[in-house]
């Protein structure tokens, strides 16, 4: 699980004694409720990492009622079908991000618009606010139970092979991976690019086969997945930030005693809180890391980059997928973009 990378992030200091063995093993007595956590994050992404700190703090608070055991790095499979499983009931809890869930409800993919957000601070109010509660909302709708407080997942950068993305021409005809994200999808083709879909664990094979040139993901994944083996430039677009939910299958979360389901809230919002600031304060350290990896960083311009996508119709075919009342909630925090 690489706790270097642990050690490295001290202020993850609570989950930084998480073993892989303390997260994947369940314990002799068993609890009233034991339930799986599914994600292809690593555990030491900052998300998991108090997820997993949180797991002996909600036991304790429950009376050893409840309990749960964390699955990283997609050992429970890639996103699509964590999400699926946990739909189904197969899995109880799982790591929800709005663009996963797009190709079932394209209105969910409204928080990864392109270069809606130009950084903290809007996409929080919108989060926190009545655009997360229509997600929440609208999660419940697919049979999943959205947590209020979302974690961060940062802002999306470019990686690529052989050049850096400096303006939207050098996006014309670059193959690109991108996940299975209708909003994601049309946005890059609106900039030129020649976009494949895959799951985060066909990545690394991808690219380092040159199926793809390039692919687009927070700093931290691009760090903890070792990209800098296999791509040389790092341009900071920051086109699109994403939040992710602690969520659950709404029926088994709906079984759960309400002083339980009340213990477990309490304590995801505590660690929401603690990750939102964790994301922050490494973000200088991974840009470092991968730098000191060998990685050219540069921070183009992005206006022409939401110029481009706007000319090619890109805000208006969003808005006409999405619908109207939750477009207009988006601009509600981000002012006028179609």
């Amino acid at each position: 699980m690489r706790r270097n990378k642990l050690a490295r992030r001290s202020l993850l200091t609570g989950a930084a004694g998480v073993s892989a063995a303390s997260i994947l093993h369940w314990p002799a007595d068993a609890a009233e409720f034991s339930w799986k956590f599914g994600t292809v994050l690593p555990i030491t992404h900052p998300m998991i990492a108090r997820i997993a700190e949180a797991a002996p703090k909600i036991k304790e608070a429950t009376g050893g009622r409840f309990e749960y055991a964390v699955y990283p790095s997609s050992a429970l499979g890639g996103d699509t079908a964590l999400m699926a499983q946990t739909i189904s009931g197969a899995l109880q809890m799982y790591s929800l991000a709005g663009d996963i869930l797009a190709p079932r409800e394209p209105a969910a993919g409204i928080m990864g618009v392109g270069f809606a957000f130009p950084g903290y601070g809007p996409n929080w109010a919108a989060m926190d606010g009545e655009l997360g509660l229509w997600y929440r909302g609208m999660a419940e709708k697919h049979g999943l139970f959205a947590l209020e407080k979302a974690f961060d997942h940062g802002f999306r950068n470019i990686t690529t092979r052989n050049k850096p993305i400096n303006t939207p021409d050098d996006l014309r005809g670059f193959k690109i991976r991108l996940p299975v994200a209708p909003t994601l999808i049309a946005l890059f083709k609106s900039l030129g690019a020649s976009p494949t879909a895959l799951n985060f664990g066909e990545v690394y094979s991808a690219l380092q086969t040159g199926i793809v040139d390039g692919q687009e993901n927070p700093l931290q994944l691009i760090d903890e997945a070792k990209l800098y083996e296999v791509q040389k430039y790092l341009s900071m677009t920051g086109h699109v930030w994403t939040g992710l939910h602690c969520s659950f299958n709404l029926a088994a979360w709906n079984k759960l005693p309400t002083d339980i389901q009340d213990t477990i809230g309490h304590n995801m919002t505590e660690a929401a809180t603690l990750q939102r600031a964790d994301w922050i304060r490494i973000t200088d350290d991974v840009a470092r890391s991968l730098k000191d990896h060998g990685m050219v960083i540069n921070t183009p311009n992005v206006e022409p980059f939401r110029e481009v996508a706007r000319k090619n119709g890109f805000y208006t075919e969003i808005k006409k997928r999405m619908g109207d009342d939750v477009w207009a909630l988006l601009e509600k925090y981000t002012g006028p973009l179609a």
